[in-house]
C-alpha cells in the first residue's frame, strides 16, 4: 500500500505527483503489461541476449572513445 504524507496547506496536485511517482517506481503497470500476454521462455531469453549484446556494444564504444 502506498502512503503519501501530505502536509497542511500542500496542494493536491503536488500530492498526486508524489503518488504517481511512487506508483511508477513500484512497477505495477509494467508487470501488468508483461502478464497480459504469454511469451515463450525461449523468446524471453532471446530478447535478453539481444539487449545484453546491445548494452555491451555501447560500453565498448564508450571505452574506445
Amino acid at each position: 500500500m502506498l502512503i503519501v504524507p501530505v502536509k497542511d496547506g500542500e496542494a493536491i496536485e503536488k500530492a498526486l505527483k508524489k503518488f504517481k511517482k511512487k506508483f511508477e517506481k513500484t512497477g505495477v503497470v509494467k508487470q501488468l503489461r508483461e502478464r497480459s500476454k504469454f511469451t515463450k521462455p525461449s523468446v524471453v531469453r532471446r530478447t535478453e541476449m539481444i539487449k545484453a549484446r546491445y548494452v555491451e556494444g555501447l560500453r565498448r564504444e564508450e571505452q574506445g572513445n
